[in-house]
């Protein structure tokens, strides 16, 4: 009898040559058979994260891209090819989360139940039609649930888990948080919401400060505002937030975070200091929208701190008990609190065409790709 899957199954890869040029291109990929307590899951849905185009795309210019005989292409400017240097001529597999269905499973019972069901999964790959892997790393979805909207249940809605986790391991009260209009900001206002935490949003026009508004969201300020430095200040004194998580990163913002918290704390008085206020002020940056140099000007006294934020060293810190009861709370919540939102949805093959590229490459509010890998 044959098995429920064929022999290989297309995959979206990406390889740097030795000359510095990217290609792209699908591939078959063998579907291993599973292991004892392993499943193969047809992947139905995959998002385009920003967190993917590192790997993807790496730092072509994608003015250059081209395709012929199945294969897109791109070259890297001479100046940023060492930063790439420990990957070339590799074909990378590419894609951190997505959803399918578990079409078959190993002899553990525990694997054997979840056939049939519609799952999340992680770990890499994910541009894939078949994907087999251990089931301890599935998330089984609701009855009913479709793949395209546990397709990002695991990126974006743990990431606002780990910001809330973070702001109650740290003692903070309320925090500020930038490119507040996206797929994982509008996450995060539902989140802070329901758990009762004061949110800053920060957005960088005035329709995303009323599209936010109309959601709910109480705190939010406009970079393009000409007085943005006085409303973020006056929404994290009201807020009293001591914590912020920066998606941009290059350039004056960070700072300008950071500034308006001290404001905030020196306005309470208290006795003098030439060091600032006591109380310590953190920024995470957790993307580079900005690729930019992160400008600090330092304004806020002595007790303040940057720092990266990123999800697996989050995932690491909180420990495997702590992260199940997360993934298990965004499973109950995925059509709630962590629904996302797509632009558009293209197979594999329209993945390599150039407009497509360019489309996910962008990084623009509400222009979110959904790969469908078994999709014609």
């Amino acid at each position: 009898m044959s098995p429920p899957y064929p022999a290989a199954g297309l995959e979206l890869r990406s390889q740097i040559r030795a000359d510095g040029v990217l290609e792209l291109s699908l591939a078959d990929a063998p579907v291993r058979p599973p292991g004892a307590a392993e499943v193969v899951v047809r992947i139905e849905a995959a998002p385009v994260n920003p967190g993917d185009l590192g790997l993807l795309l790496g730092p072509a210019d994608l003015t250059t891209l081209a395709t012929r005989d199945g294969v897109t292409t791109a070259t890297i400017p001479p100046a940023l090819r060492p930063a790439v240097a420990g990957r070339i001529g590799q074909s990378l597999p590419t894609g951190v989360e997505g959803a399918g269905v578990v079409v078959a499973a190993g002899s553990d019972p525990a694997a054997q139940t979840l056939v049939g069901r519609v799952v999340s999964v992680f770990g890499g790959g994910m541009y894939v039609q078949y994907r087999t892997l251990p089931a301890a790393m599935v998330l089984p979805l609701p009855e009913g649930t479709d793949p395209a909207d546990g397709a990002a249940a695991f990126a974006n809605p743990m990431t606002a888990l780990g910001m809330v986790e973070t702001l109650r391991m740290e003692g903070h009260a309320a925090l500020v948080h930038t490119a507040a209009a996206s797929n994982l900001g509008r996450m995060l206002i539902r989140l802070c919401a329901a758990d009762g935490v004061e949110l800053v949003n920060v957005v960088r026009s005035p329709q995303q400060a009323e599209e936010l508004r109309a959601l709910g969201a109480r705190h939010v300020v406009d970079t393009s505002a000409p007085t943005f430095q006085a409303d973020l200040a006056a929404a994290v004194a009201a807020t009293d937030a001591t914590l912020g998580f920066d998606a941009v990163g290059g350039g004056p913002l960070t700072s300008q975070i950071l500034s308006a918290m001290e404001q905030a704390q020196a306005a309470k008085g208290g006795a003098y200091s030439r060091y600032g206020s006591s109380r310590h002020k953190q920024v995470y940056i957790y993307g580079g929208l900005d690729p930019g140099p992160t400008a600090l000007a330092r304004s806020y006294g002595m007790a303040w701190g940057v720092g990266g934020f990123i999800l697996t060293g989050f995932l690491a810190k909180a420990g495997p008990a702590r992260v199940q009861a997360l993934r298990d709370r965004v499973a109950a919540e995925l059509a709630t609190t962590f629904r996302s939102a797509y632009a558009a949805e293209v197979s594999l093959r329209e993945a390599l065409e150039p407009d497509v590229i360019r489309a996910f490459s962008r990084k623009q509010t509400g222009g979110k790709i959904l790969l469908r890998p078994n999709r014609a």
